[in-house]
């Protein structure tokens, strides 16, 4: 005759020890979520302008993104190899504010154009592939920038500023 041992039914007092382990578990997580959650930057300190990190790789070519940095609207175009020619072959004299369109995106990474949505002329929203050189349009005041985001046409005085941001890998950037 055979009697059955604890290892192949389980006992009454299993289940209260695994009951008893995994309450404690889920205890131990609740008290330490609230230390570990105050690490963190609060949303004051995150609006007054610390570093987000965008993923680039769900963007299509052609494509462009708006995030929010510092309460400022940030577009994140994935240029085409025409948007990007088309930039490039511009005479640079010829604009009211002159700069090259390798000095508005990182090298290597030229596909990227990142700037700060905001009209140099008066502060409206302009519209990204909107407007004659494929860029942006203020619907404001009929400004037009460049697929570079260079001030065409219109009354604004200056370029989209581009705000501070590197590259953490091929497919993240950084901003601010």
């Amino acid at each position: 005759m055979t009697t059955a041992s604890s290892a192949d039914h389980p006992t009454r007092r299993d289940f209260l020890f695994v009951a008893t382990g995994a309450a404690a578990a889920v205890g131990g997580a609740a008290a330490l979520w609230p230390f570990i959650s105050q690490m963190n930057p609060d949303a004051s300190t995150i609006a007054a302008g610390a570093p987000i990190e965008v993923d680039l790789s769900p963007v299509a070519e052609g494509q462009d993104i708006k995030v929010f940095w510092r309460g400022k609207p940030i577009y994140i175009s994935h240029r085409t190899k025409k948007q990007i020619d088309e930039a490039r072959a511009v005479n640079v004299a010829s604009l009211p504010d002159p700069q090259t369109d390798e000095a508005r995106v990182k090298s290597g990474h030229e596909q990227w154009l990142v700037v700060i949505g905001i009209c140099t002329h008066l502060g409206c929203i302009p519209i990204a592939h909107e407007g004659n050189y494929d860029g942006f349009f203020c619907p404001c005041h009929g400004s037009q920038y460049d697929s570079s985001g260079r001030i065409r046409q219109g009354p604004a005085p200056a370029n989209l500023p581009v705000p501070p941001y590197q590259f953490v890998s091929d497919t993240k950037i950084q901003i601010g």
